[in-house]
């Protein structure tokens, strides 16, 4: 590529040709496969009972495991270069902020919930940009819940399993996320969105438009205050659920609270608490309308509903920052863009965009270019197609 860093490629089940390990190369070895995924719209509404409409797409990770005759669990990461075991009957085992928390908290999980697990080696590898909004904690977990899982002869409905693997990681690991990640690596389809009521699980797949591209824009950077203001705004939104049960205690969660009934209650509400239930109640809005508009194939619609969704995360919600607003607004520049927004927990990481397949490649030059003038970052770039959940890679 002649854009500095870029990175442009539509990333397919690229698990299958990365060069084997030698532990693959075992007759016992399989091999286990799931995706990160990107949200189109609905942001920070899954864990307020609310709906969300992501998609899996090309980057994965790769679980290879191999049988053992004790109850260890050994681990090895490509990425970080670091082998960690832990043993299952352990019953004292702890987080170590440490990236095999993810594997420990779900082999955890899983006993907890009974499923006795067999010994296993795994070796992990992931091209999930780690930091950028893609989900590449819960592609760890579900791809080592499949192995773990399967090595020990245990098989689990995918909603069960998505449901499990969030457990981990907000019991285990501490961050409180909601279902939205963990569900779209298990349930994605190749080619399709998914719409996701969180409170019933309930989905509908929707198709994605031809005739238009889903471009990723990396950032870059991560703000490291994310953790912290994610599990914050959760709190702050269980502050508005608790003055709307006050008065009606049908309400568990701002999901099952209209906007009518928010606007009557502006006087009521601290000012900072009202914006953060403005964005999740009208976020939930935008996303039925925005299946509404893909099932019409309206995509003008959908974009003015991809925008709207930054505004509302950038000023009531306050979850953006400078990196992604200006990844922004160089996107809505350009010819051919219908929609731009950030995705993710944001404080850096991704935005996505619905741009015209004949746009793309202006698209990537404006994009890249006015990135780099304003920050002297290269912005990583990635034309991507919704690709296939969890599986066994064959």
């Amino acid at each position: 590529m002649d854009i500095g860093s870029e990175v442009v490629k539509d990333r397919m089940l690229v698990s299958d040709k990365r060069e084997l390990t030698a532990e693959s190369r075992r007759p016992d070895a399989r091999i286990f496969r799931a995706p990160g995924r990107v949200n189109l719209i609905g942001e920070h509404t899954d864990y307020n009972d609310g709906f969300i409409m992501p998609t899996a797409i090309g980057f994965s990770t790769t679980v290879t495991v191999t049988p053992r005759a004790d109850r260890t669990v050994s681990v090895f990461s490509d990425n970080f270069s670091e082998r960690v075991e832990f043993d299952l009957d352990d019953r004292n085992l702890l987080p170590a902020n440490h990236w095999s928390d993810y594997v420990r908290g779900v082999a955890v999980t899983l006993e907890r919930t009974g499923h006795r697990l067999k010994g296993a080696t795994l070796s992990i590898s992931s091209d999930v940009p780690i930091g950028s909004g893609l989900s590449s904690s819960a592609a760890i977990e579900v791809a080592t819940a499949l192995a773990l899982l399967e090595n020990s002869g245990l098989s689990l409905d995918r909603v069960e399993l998505a449901t499990i693997c969030q457990r981990a990681e907000n019991e285990f690991v501490g961050m409180r996320c909601g279902i939205m990640d963990q569900f779209i690596s298990c349930c994605g389809q190749e080619g399709k969105a998914l719409l996701l009521d969180c409170r019933s699980l309930e989905y509908k797949l929707l198709p994605l438009p031809k005739e238009a591209r889903l471009v990723i824009c990396n950032t870059t950077v991560k703000h490291a205050l994310a953790t912290g203001e994610y599990n914050r705004r959760r709190a702050e939104c269980e502050r508005g659920v608790k003055h709307f049960a006050s008065g009606r205690p049908s309400v568990r969660a701002l999901r099952d609270v209209t906007e009518v009934e928010l606007e009557a209650a502006v006087g009521d509400l601290p000012e900072l608490i009202y914006r953060r239930c403005r964005h999740v109640i009208t976020e939930n809005v935008r996303v039925l309308e925005a299946a509404s508009a893909l099932e019409q194939v309206d995509l003008e619609r959908f974009g003015q509903l991809m925008n709207e969704s930054h505004r509302s995360l950038r000023d009531d919600y306050e979850v953006s920052c400078a990196e992604l607003d200006l990844m922004v607004q160089l996107a809505q520049r350009v010819p051919g863009v219908f929609g731009a927004r950030m995705t993710g927990g944001g404080f850096g990481g991704c935005t996505i965009n619905l741009v015209e397949a004949e746009n793309v490649d202006e698209f990537r030059r404006v994009v890249a270019q006015g990135y780099e003038a304003a920050t002297g970052l290269s912005a990583q770039i990635y034309v991507c197609s919704g690709a296939a959940g969890a599986g066994e890679v064959i």
